[in-house]
């Protein structure tokens, strides 16, 4: 599962709907796998494009429960997106490694409403939910 995803993953549970607190998941660092695919390309455009997409707050906390603390507290920003200095391409280039490359392939995600585990087995998050918590 790409870290990015981390990003549009929220718990199932339907009692926690109404809550703040099931998004984002949070992450046992220390149950968590992660691998990097480096043959991805870079794509400067495409990550320009995800950054307005993406929940910021989130991306922070669930970099944090993975143990990288490296990011800047606030979204970067690209104002003219058509001309790019070599700065912003150092930014984007280490958001595409973390964003894009970064996959967690084993590990665990945990609702912090309901305490709900969700597994990541072969890099793929399980989402179902038991019958009783359907």
């Amino acid at each position: 599962m790409k870290f990015l995803t981390t990003n549009f993953l929220k718990c199932s549970v339907q009692a926690c709907d109404t809550s703040n607190d099931n998004f984002p998941l949070s992450y046992d660092g220390s149950k968590c796998q992660l691998e990097q695919d480096e043959s991805i390309e870079f794509n400067p455009e495409f990550l320009v494009n995800i950054l307005d997409r993406v929940e910021w707050s989130a991306i922070l906390q669930v970099a944090a429960d993975l143990g990288n603390t490296s990011l800047p507290p606030n979204k970067p920003i690209f104002e003219d997106k058509n001309s790019l200095n070599e700065d912003d391409m150092a930014i984007l280039r280490d958001l595409h490694i973390l964003l894009i490359q970064t996959s967690i392939v084993e590990g665990e995600m945990k609702c912090k409403n309901c305490g709900h585990t969700y597994y990541i087995k072969n890099s793929i998050p399980n989402l179902l939910l038991p019958p009783h918590l359907a």
